[in-house]
């Protein structure tokens, strides 16, 4: 991806692409404060951009070498209640501007047991789908373990939100508010609609950065909540 960050810094004054959207999208609010993350440096090496043959796009992360994963409602096709095939989803890892350092196909996904697409709020904690790749995109050294979320803890999500869907965009400052009784994890990072499927990272009482849950529900404000990785 040589000249990526000059190409970047004039796409992103250049178009416009840190203007403000046209649209008030949920889960960001009037104090939104996002910026681009390096895909190419710890702990977003292991961020990818989900995308279908039918133009949907999600995020979506490695959770080992050929294995990713995202948002089980980013997979279901309302118009005709069912998944869609895996053969027509695949991964850019690394996605910025068009550019990408791998590029993948599923070759098939599971969707946590306890989730119903049409129950989606219902069954949110369970909105998990793994997919499988036809190759390897990350080494094992560049995977970030599993955290648990604490309450006050610092926190960070990034995806490829809709309003900048071509950069790796997200709020590196935000913080865990709590865990709710059904198991989703709150929290107070700007993420919309194109994030659902993206880490949730909290900090560890280590000081290391740990993945606590799956970005699947953004607030009317800011905020948004997390379904929690498989145990």
């Amino acid at each position: 991806m040589k000249g990526a960050t000059a190409l970047l810094m004039f796409w992103l004054y250049g178009t416009g692409a840190l203007a403000a959207p046209a649209v008030a999208l949920p889960g960001l609010g009037s104090d939104s404060h996002r910026s681009v993350v390096d895909v190419n440096t710890a702990p977003w090496k292991i961020l990818g951009r989900v995308q279908t043959s039918l133009g949907g796009r999600c995020t979506g992360f490695a959770v080992a070498p050929t294995v990713m994963v995202t948002a089980a409602h980013c997979l279901w096709l309302s118009a005709t209640r069912h998944y869609i095939p895996p053969a027509d989803v695949h991964v850019l890892m690394g996605y910025l501007l068009g550019q990408y350092r791998l590029h993948a196909h599923v070759t098939h996904f599971v969707i946590a047991p306890g989730y119903d697409p049409e129950n989606e709020g219902g069954t949110a904690s369970d909105d998990r789908a793994t997919l499988v790749l036809d190759r390897k995109v990350i080494a094992p050294a560049d995977l970030v373990p599993y955290g648990v979320a604490q309450t006050g803890a610092a926190a960070m999500l990034v995806g490829y939100p809709q309003d900048r869907p071509e950069v790796p965009y997200g709020d590196i400052a935000c913080q865990i508010n709590g865990l709710a009784v059904n198991g989703l994890i709150h929290h107070d990072c700007a993420a919309t609609r194109g994030d659902s499927g993206g880490p949730l990272l909290a900090r560890q009482p280590d000081g290391e950065w740990g993945i606590v849950g799956i970005d699947v529900l953004a607030t009317p404000e800011r905020g948004g909540f997390a379904a929690p990785l498989p145990h």
